[in-house]
């Protein structure tokens, strides 16, 4: 039954990666009103015609969304029936409380999902909806794998890197939502300058950055103490990100790569999440 429930929770991972990258494509193809201001329902209609490109897409998102909804909730029932069998270790993923976080989570998501549209994609409700996205889709990763997400592990400086990493893809919305992504010309400096002088969004945006080169320098620090391949391959990960996003930024911001800055984002903090959850394994 536990394996039943791990696989489950995987499932429910992975489709919340996807609704995330799913949510990047509806932002860079502006379809975030591809389906008016209809929630739940698409431009009135439980299935709607599809002849837009833009509808196509934001009820891609959703259905994507609808899956994670019936993944999550199928996962806390789960757990709460695997926590009413007696002998059930305290210590196994299914009796951890993460389904159930995931599931207030999910509820957080929806409602900022309907206040987003109803409220024509505020930034502010954007940059909190993709917030609560990376959070659950951690708090999924913590139900898929053992132990409890209470461990030690999860104090200190495992939780000061994975803070970086949030504060970061907050930045990074916040970044794109704002129009500052064409704010900061070449790389690594903005616009050739140490701190810009263009105004609000360039600051923004070069604050972004500067969350980037940290996170960076703090995985090469962990990697380096801890001598583990696994803390290396986060090295590879998040250099792969940066050089994604330096690409981004040098050859116009090209949708592709804005989508795929955004996908290798969820992937480095989808490998942190992992590699402490690992780390609290063998302590």
């Amino acid at each position: 039954m536990t394996r039943r429930y791990t696989l489950l929770a995987w499932t429910a991972a992975a489709a919340t990666y996807l609704l995330i990258v799913l949510g990047a494509v509806v932002r860079i193809t502006g379809s975030g009103m591809g389906c008016g201001d209809h929630w739940p329902l698409c431009n009135g209609h439980l299935f709607p015609p599809l002849h837009d490109i833009g509808t196509l897409i934001e009820w891609s998102h959703r259905l994507v969304a609808a899956l994670v909804s019936i993944l999550v909730v199928g996962l806390a029932g789960y757990a709460w029936r695997l926590r009413r069998i007696p002998g059930l270790a305290p210590g196994v993923s299914p009796a951890s409380r993460a389904p159930f976080v995931a599931l207030g989570l999910l509820v957080l998501q929806v409602l900022l999902g309907a206040i987003t549209v109803k409220l024509e994609l505020p930034a502010w409700t954007v940059i909190l909806h993709l917030g609560t996205a990376m959070l659950l889709l951690a708090t999924l990763l913590i139900a898929a794998s053992p132990p409890d997400p209470l461990s030690t592990s999860w104090r200190g400086g495992t939780a000061a890197l994975l803070s970086i990493a949030f504060i970061t893809v907050l930045f990074g919305a916040l970044t794109a939502n704002l129009g500052a992504a064409a704010a900061c010309t070449g790389f690594p400096l903005c616009n050739g300058q140490i701190w810009p002088s263009a105004g609000g969004l360039a600051v923004i945006q070069w604050i972004h950055r500067l969350l980037a080169y940290a996170l960076f320098a703090s995985v090469v620090g962990t990697a380096w103490r801890s001598r583990r391949r696994g803390a290396w391959g986060m090295v590879a990960l998040v250099t792969l990100q940066v050089v994604v996003g330096a690409a981004t930024v040098l050859l116009g911001l090209p949708p592709a790569l804005q989508a795929a800055h955004v996908a290798v984002g969820a992937a480095v903090w989808s490998g942190l999440v992992l590699l402490y959850k690992m780390r609290s394994v063998h302590r």
